[in-house]
Parts: structure tokens; sequence; C-alpha cells
């Protein structure tokens, strides 16, 4: 068994978080950050994938610039794709727009055109399978360790690695908005309501 430290507050990251769904859901399924606007054509991209093919894991690929805050650094996974197939994804932190162009704590070029992970991806069931047995792992080497989390990306990333799955990758120009930083919430509130006066939203999401 395994007995969580007394001190740890944390949750135990987005791998743990879709994990306990396991048994509730039976068929393709797509995973988002609950705290983001991802805009509307990535749904129906996926939708649309989804009409056709029931077995396969997919992501949707971001933009770089469309992602990045104005007022601060932000973690993006950027992606390798090759063939339209994921090959990897490194998670970047501090990645920021500035005078000369996109910067990040990697020593790579980053010119914003890159595609990455905001944590959007469409799995099927056999997803909960691999997230039992990795967790299990993940518990065994950083259990004890009072902010570590089962991160989604690095399931994916490991089961690549290890050629145990394939993952194709649907690109979008679409924009993307978070609130990463408190001065983020006023933009983030003005493009809701652009898409509330546009009709693509209620006014009311819940309720009458």
């Amino acid at each position: 068994g395994f007995s969580c430290p007394a001190d740890r507050e944390k949750p135990w990251g987005t791998g743990h978080a879709i994990l306990s769904a396991a048994g509730l859901i039976n068929e393709p399924f797509i995973a988002i950050n609950a705290d983001d606007c991802y805009s509307r054509e990535p749904f129906k991209i996926l939708a649309d994938f989804y009409a056709n093919d029931q077995r396969s894991f997919v992501m949707v690929a971001y933009r770089l610039d469309n992602t990045l805050s104005s007022f601060g650094g932000v973690t993006r996974g950027v992606c390798e794709v090759i063939d339209n197939q994921l090959s990897s994804v490194i998670e970047t932190d501090n990645v920021q727009k500035t005078e000369s162009g996109v910067i990040s704590d990697r020593d790579v070029e980053l010119d914003g055109s890159e595609p990455v992970s905001v944590n959007m991806w469409g799995f099927t069931p056999v997803l909960f399978d691999y997230l039992k047995e990795m967790f299990v792992d993940f518990l065994e080497e950083n259990g004890q360790e009072l902010k570590s989390e089962f991160l989604i990306p690095s399931v994916v990333n490991d089961l690549i690695q290890a050629g145990r799955e394939s993952v194709q990758v649907l690109r979008s120009n679409a924009g993307f908005t978070g609130v990463t930083y408190k001065e983020d919430k006023p933009f983030v509130m003005g493009e809701i309501q652009k898409l509330i006066a546009a009709g693509v939203y209620p006014y009311n999401l819940f309720g009458k």
C-alpha cells in the first residue's frame, strides 16, 4: 500500500485527475485544463476526428505565440512533430515575449511558430490501464515528495518514447487564454465577453 505524506497539500497532478475517472468513461474522450479557454475551433477539430477514428490518441497543437501571456513567463510543452505524429513533448518553463523575440529557460531558439501542448488531448479508455500502472511507479519513485506531480504530458511522452503508443497531432491557429497572472484576468474576461456578444456562448452558460 501507499501512505500519503502528512504534510502534502498539492493534488497529484493532471494524470491522477484523469485516472480518477476510470470506470466512468468507456469511449474516446477529450481532456483539457479546467481553468483555460481553448476557443471553439479545436473542439470541433477533435469531434470531427473521433467521428472517423475511435482508436487513436490525439493532441491539438497550438502555435506558441498564440498561448503566451503579456505579463510574464508561462510553462508550455514544446512539441517535436514528425509526419503529423508527436515525437516528444518538452516542458519548457518561463516562456515569454520580449522585444527581441520569444525566450525561455531552455537553451533553444524559439520564434513563436512552434507547436505546443496546452493540455488539449483526445484519448481512448486504454489510457486508464496505462495510468494505473504508471501511477504506481510514480508513487514508488516520487510519492514522498511534497510537490511532485503525475503530469499527463510526461505520461504521454513516456508512452511515446517506449514505443507503446503513438499520438496524432492536429494543428490549430486558434487563440488560447488563461489566467497565469492576475493581470491576465481583464483580458480573459474581455475575450469571453466577445464570444458572448458573437453568440458563441450564452450569457448564462449553466442554468436558465
